[in-house]
């Protein structure tokens, strides 16, 4: 098979790069190791920045986001005493959108054989060859059968585990990384949310989310040490800790409810860097990782998409060598500001086990700082609502 430019995962990344690179005529398919069942049965992020809101309008296929999606004008620091909301449609005269990136996946998903986006699933084995050079090829292994794509550029849009950052030579990039001492515990319940905007609670016993992905539909986590499992937590223990570390004024509204899904996901600061080397693109999780602290995660995706997208297009549209040139400085400008952000606000919200009342008083300095200084609220609005491309 020849193509211009090689996709590899059909995440939300791969689809929406995909569909951008066909809405400018240029060819490209995606590869993907999963089933489509797999990849929308991964429970993900879902708040969206203007970004992601923005790119899938310009495909046209944001009629179930304008539908379903919520639109939030704010967003609450709480500290067991108090909540402190930050306005970020009055400090910047933004918003963002609660979308679940399930629904995003799947409205990307569902448009591929009307947009004429061929994505290859089952695709196994995928390796990378001749990333150097002009003309490089991705292998697979699909129902026992070796394919071969031939094509100009390949995107790496297949998350951290995948190959295409491992194809990259060790001593042609660097890795920074911060590994965090304990994972968020999830519960996603069929029941209402207990407040119309998100809510991050620093209490004495631990972080705590109160997240939604719909008006029914609820999404709740608190940290964990790495050392606990699943099954340590039944329904009715987390249900009780998350009312005591979201505060009284949120546990009288909890909706209690079985879990539809529970899991523990490990916290992360990650960044590598090039995110271009010969032939290939990183993007989205391929090339970094956030704590999902602030909603980064899939909307910094979204950012490298979109410069990828522009860089591809003003190559095969226009000849411009330079666009691809100039892809991993645009993204890792966005991308270390965003990692910034996470970083600060998981700081902020955790209490992490080296930390003593030192770092505890700051804390309390910090949150009474934001209560009072219309500057700080807006300097965190700016960050959540996303920062300028």
């Amino acid at each position: 098979m020849k193509t211009q430019v090689c996709i590899v995962g059909a995440g939300p990344a791969g689809l929406l790069l995909g569909h951008l690179l066909r809405l400018q005529g240029i060819e490209c398919v995606v590869l993907e190791r999963r089933t489509p069942d797999y990849v929308l049965g991964r429970i993900r992020a879902g708040v969206l920045e203007n970004i992601t809101v923005s790119l899938m309008e310009r495909l046209g296929l944001d009629a179930r986001l304008k539908a379903e999606g919520l639109p939030h004008a704010g967003f609450n620091l709480a500290d067991g005493e108090r909540m402190i909301r930050i306005d970020i449609a009055e400090l910047t005269g933004q918003q963002v959108v609660v979308y679940g990136q399930t629904e995003l996946t799947r409205d990307l998903m569902d448009a591929c054989e009307e947009r004429d986006l061929e994505v290859v699933y089952g695709a196994e084995d995928v390796a990378l060859v001749d990333i150097e050079s002009d003309t490089p090829k991705v292998t697979y292994l699909r129902d026992g059968v070796r394919h071969r794509v031939e094509c100009r550029f390949i995107a790496g849009c297949d998350g951290f585990h995948g190959p295409s950052r491992q194809a990259i030579p060790a001593d042609r990039g660097q890795a920074y990384e911060k590994v965090y001492p304990f994972g968020w515990l999830g519960i996603l319940a069929e029941v209402p949310p207990c407040n119309h905007e998100l809510i991050y609670s620093n209490h004495e016993r631990g972080f705590a989310l109160a997240s939604m992905r719909s008006e029914a539909r609820s999404r709740y986590y608190v940290d964990v040490p790495l050392t606990d499992r699943v099954e340590d937590w039944d329904d009715e223990r987390l249900w009780d800790e998350l009312a005591v570390r979201l505060g009284p004024e949120a546990a009288a509204n909890i909706t209690r409810g079985p879990a539809l899904e529970k899991s523990i996901a490990p916290l992360r600061s990650y960044v590598f860097a090039p995110m271009r080397f010969g032939s290939l693109l990183l993007c989205g999780d391929a090339a970094h990782i956030v704590p999902p602290t602030g909603a980064k995660g899939l909307n910094l995706a979204a950012s490298d998409v979109y410069y990828a997208a522009e860089s591809l297009t003003g190559f095969f549209g226009r000849s411009d060598n330079d666009a691809v040139a100039g892809y991993s400085d645009k993204a890792l400008s966005r991308v270390w500001k965003a990692e910034r952000f996470s970083w600060s606000l998981t700081k902020l919200m955790h209490r992490f086990p080296e930390d003593g009342p030192f770092e505890r008083a700051m804390q309390k300095a910090e949150l009474d700082y934001i209560a009072s200084s219309r500057a700080a609220q807006t300097s965190i609005a700016e960050n959540y609502v996303g920062l300028p491309l």
